[in-house]
Parts: structure tokens; sequence; C-alpha cells
């Protein structure tokens, strides 16, 4: 059985050599703080139900919300914390609204946290 403990080393020793990469390759915390700000949008498991389904297809607030059984306000609301993350777009066709996902790298990240989440299972 995997113990969860943490384990220490037996006595303090720094690696003056490994802690020079690491200060080096640090970003600025800056961007420590908006990637810890990104990540907190994948918190919630309505927006990932919705990045699910525009993993898929081009779709406007109407399919999410019969797609998820939810309110068109509830998405919107959503959709909106999503957009201001830019991790979607949207584009006007007539009189609806289409989104999707804005780029590869959202591809990716869900991607890679799915894999990450089902690699045991495998």
């Amino acid at each position: 059985m995997k113990s969860d403990k943490v384990q220490c080393c037996d006595h303090v020793e720094v690696h003056e050599d490994l802690l020079k990469v690491v200060r080096e390759t640090m970003p600025v915390e800056d961007d420590l703080y908006d990637l810890a700000e990104l990540f907190k949008i994948f918190g919630d498991s309505t927006r990932i139900r919705i990045l699910f389904v525009l993993f898929e297809a081009e779709v406007c607030v109407c399919d999410i919300a019969e797609a998820l059984g939810m309110s068109q306000s509830a998405i919107s609301h959503q959709l909106a914390i999503l957009k201001k993350s830019k991790l979607i777009k949207n584009r006007r066709k007539g009189k609806s609204i289409f989104y999707s996902l804005a780029d590869e790298h959202v591809r990716t990240i869900i991607s890679q946290g799915m894999d990450h989440i089902t690699e045991d299972r495998q």
C-alpha cells in the first residue's frame, strides 16, 4: 500500500548547483500569479463541462444549455468568465453567437488533464 506521507531528508544539505538552475528559470512572480489564476478557472466543474462541449464542436449558448441541462443564463455567466480568461472565443452568425475553444493550447490543457487523471485506468 502506498503511503501518502511526504518524506523528508535525514539532514539539511542545500544543493547550490540545483538551486542556481531553479533561480535562473523561475518565472517572475506576476507570471506565476497569472498562471495560478488561469488554473482557478479550471476549478469549476460547470466550466470544465462547457469546455468539453466546445472541445467537440463550435456551438451557441442554446446548444450548450441543452447539452448540459442548464439555463442559458447560467451558461452565459460561465462563458463570460471563460472568455475573459481567453480560453474561448466567439463569432456571430446571423442572430446566433457561436463559441469555440480559443486555441490549441486550451485543447492541449484539457487533453493532458484527462490523460493525467485516467492514466491509472489504462
